[in-house]
């Protein structure tokens, strides 16, 4: 699994995003931008790892999608309980895409772990992907279960072969778990979350 690093991902956010913003005004912004016409994704991430989240957002966005982050919900308790979840639940149902934003914190949080399970039940394999980030472009550990998930990757040019010939252009794309002779699908991440 190549893992993108947090690096790559500030990077990205940083080319994109209007420097005179912070994390959480940018965070607030996107909560009212428009839903019409968009691919609803709920997005599962560790509740600390603000600019992770504000960099994935920034990229998705850019694809027609409408994000549901948890904690800008108005309509979630104030305090966590058992509602909490209920109404976790409901949004992974109501939502077209599950993706965890996959860092090694979130990997060890036992509510994105929850969400993943949950998601998986509704959303796998066609709907549901995992965003793998990292401090560097190492892999995890203990976490080998996240290899049975379609994964969000950056390919450079002329890096990825295709089975067809000539190499797949650079950008980002959802890559399949391997099949049983060891190849993996490659679909253009635009093109993943216009499916349903």
């Amino acid at each position: 699994m190549s893992i993108i690093s947090k690096i790559q991902l500030l990077g990205y956010r940083n080319s994109t995003r209007n420097s005179s913003k912070t994390i959480n005004e940018s965070l607030s912004e996107f909560k009212y931008a428009s839903k019409i016409g968009k691919t609803k994704i709920f997005l599962s991430h560790k509740h600390d790892e603000l600019a992770e989240l504000d960099s994935a957002i920034s990229l998705l966005k850019l694809i027609r999608s409408n994000i549901y982050v948890d904690w800008l919900d108005e309509g979630m308790p104030k305090a966590t309980s058992g509602e909490t979840a209920k109404r976790i639940k409901e949004k992974i149902k109501e939502n077209d895409k599950f993706i965890l934003l996959a860092t090694e914190a979130a990997i060890q949080s036992k509510w994105c772990n929850w969400e993943l399970g949950y998601g998986d039940s509704l959303k796998y394999n066609r709907n549901i992907a995992i965003f793998p980030i990292s401090n560097s472009n190492s892999s995890f550990t203990g976490s080998e279960y996240l290899q049975i998930y379609p994964r969000i990757e950056f390919v450079y040019n002329n890096t990825v072969t295709r089975f067809i010939g000539g190499y797949f252009p650079q950008g980002y794309y959802v890559i399949s778990p391997n099949d049983i002779n060891g190849r993996a699908t490659y679909t253009e991440l635009e093109e993943w979350l216009s499916r349903n």
